[in-house]
């Protein structure tokens, strides 16, 4: 059963991919997904509320627009805040996968999304990789209508998406419609199973 990273810059439609890709019979988790999830947990909401101070956390709930205005002030902070984060997130991939490892019969592959991992130096976890890419145009028109907090600042410390296509082992395009996103990544599922 392949493991792969699924990538793409902001607005190209990296969840529209792995929900695709799991209809296709894969199983799959996104690490923003778990990062929400450790949002409402204890152990990190504690955390930046001791970092930031309980306004980040009101009525005991993380506020993340709040953190993220933190986090992306400076540099040492977003280090810090991912210094936190991101081995909580490895150790929950990590659960989920020795799950999905077990399970008879095996689903098609194992896929995580990762908006940033080829910037933190992750794609030798995997198997392979995809990156989802899509015009400036409609990346830029999606991201807009979900309304992504600072999301020139988060843009400026991702690869460009031709980067990421480039490091990739396959790129899909989500310009058309989710069929056509579906097909393409039936093909690299098949080329996967060979």
């Amino acid at each position: 059963m392949p493991f792969l990273g699924l990538t793409g810059g902001m607005g190209a439609g990296k969840s529209t991919a792995l929900a695709q890709l799991e209809r296709l019979g894969a199983e799959v988790i996104s690490s923003d997904a778990v990062v929400h999830e450790l949002y409402a947990g204890e152990q990190l909401r504690d955390a930046v509320v001791q970092r930031w101070g309980p306004e980040v956390a009101p009525g005991g709930m993380v506020d993340r627009a709040a953190v993220a205005e933190r986090a992306f002030a400076r540099v040492e902070e977003r280090a810090w805040l991912e210094g936190v984060v991101w081995p909580l997130v490895g150790a929950r991939v990590a659960e989920w996968l020795a799950r999905v490892r077990e399970q008879t019969p095996a689903p098609r592959a194992a896929i995580v999304e990762v908006p940033m991992l080829f910037e933190a130096g992750l794609e030798g976890l995997y198997d392979a990789t995809i990156a989802v890419v899509a015009s400036e145009r409609l990346r830029s028109d999606r991201a807009a209508g979900r309304g992504h907090v600072l999301a020139d600042e988060r843009a400026a410390r991702q690869l460009p998406q031709e980067e990421k296509a480039r490091r990739a082992t396959f790129v899909v395009r989500n310009d058309g419609s989710e069929q056509e996103l579906g097909s393409e990544l039936s093909a690299v599922l098949e080329k996967l199973g060979r």
